[in-house]
């Protein structure tokens, strides 16, 4: 097993999105610029190839390439996450394999999203993986799109396997998150960490870890404020903050449907000249009224002139 195995996530890890230029080509430079745009607005870490960074869509060519590129450009600054979450077992592995090879810190797994899991099942799957990982292993809860929901009692016995560290809830379910940590409690290593950043703050007074918001690809350092000011319990500064990334988030409603948030955020950091706005199949980016639309909101939240 790895020596890493005992990482510690905490603050702001953006859920990175992959920049392309075609359907098969990666936009490494876009990576490389976005990394930087990140790591400068003070984050604590990036997850790469998640449901934000269309990982389910892509080849693993372009995987691997998004891989290497992250960590080669990260240079050990900051922990590097990668999503290996697949149908197929091996290849789930096989990513894990290569990412540790390349230099990443953690890997990140949802259930496999096809013919949705029993709890019992889950566990069963994740003490088989786990031990065939060479990474640290973060869970992902995400029911929406894996039909699958990490059960309280579940987590608990997850949490029990040696190289399982953390939990990324991506539910919007915030009874379930106290919960979470309630059950976590007193496992002060293990890492538990809000998916929907607007319950970010309120995740973070009550405990959490800290969280994995979108956002942060494009206003990394507001993210970062939210999370310090809720860490210690600044809620003037909480109300103040929390009102910019509701602003932000407006972002996400400029297209109709559930990819509009990931079309949202890279069009803004093409706006911002960051990285290509190209979508992997079957989506496409924005066209011009919705990146008009971006384009005011960026204005009305002083990012652009």
């Amino acid at each position: 097993m790895n020596n890493r195995n005992k990482l510690y996530l905490s603050g702001i890890i953006p859920p990175l999105v992959t920049p392309l230029l075609g359907k098969n080509e990666i936009d490494l430079a876009g990576l490389r610029n976005l990394i930087e745009h990140v790591i400068a607005g003070g984050v604590h870490g990036i997850f790469i190839l998640g449901t934000t960074g269309e990982g389910p869509s892509l080849s693993t060519k372009v995987k691997q390439k998004a891989v290497k590129c992250a960590c080669d450009a990260v240079n050990s600054r900051i922990p590097v996450l990668v999503g290996i979450s697949d149908t197929s077992f091996q290849e789930s592995i096989d990513l894990a394999v290569y990412a540790a090879d390349c230099g990443a810190d953690a890997v990140v797994l949802a259930p496999p999203y096809y013919f949705p899991s029993g709890q019992p099942e889950l566990i069963e799957y994740l003490r088989h993986i786990a031990p065939r990982l060479p990474l640290p292993l973060i869970l992902y809860n995400m029911p929406l799109m894996t039909k699958v929901d990490i059960a309280v009692e579940t987590l608990c016995r997850a949490a029990e396997i040696k190289n399982v560290i953390g939990l990324k809830d991506s539910s919007g379910n915030m009874i379930r998150f106290h919960e979470y940590l309630t059950a976590m409690q007193n496992n002060t290593e293990f890492s538990l960490l809000m998916g929907p950043e607007e319950l970010l703050a309120e995740a973070v007074m009550f405990g959490a870890s800290g969280g994995i918001a979108g956002g942060a690809n494009i206003w990394p350092e507001l993210y970062v404020s939210l999370f310090d000011a809720a860490a210690v319990g600044d809620v003037v500064n909480v109300r103040l903050l929390q009102e910019k990334v509701f602003k932000l988030r407006k972002i996400y409603a400029c297209g109709r449907f559930a990819s509009s948030g990931i079309k949202g955020i890279k069009s803004a950091l093409a706006i911002l000249n960051i990285c290509s706005d190209f979508m992997a199949e079957p989506f496409h980016a924005f066209h011009k009224p919705e990146r008009e639309q971006v384009k005011k909101i960026l204005s009305e939240i002083n990012l652009i002139s």
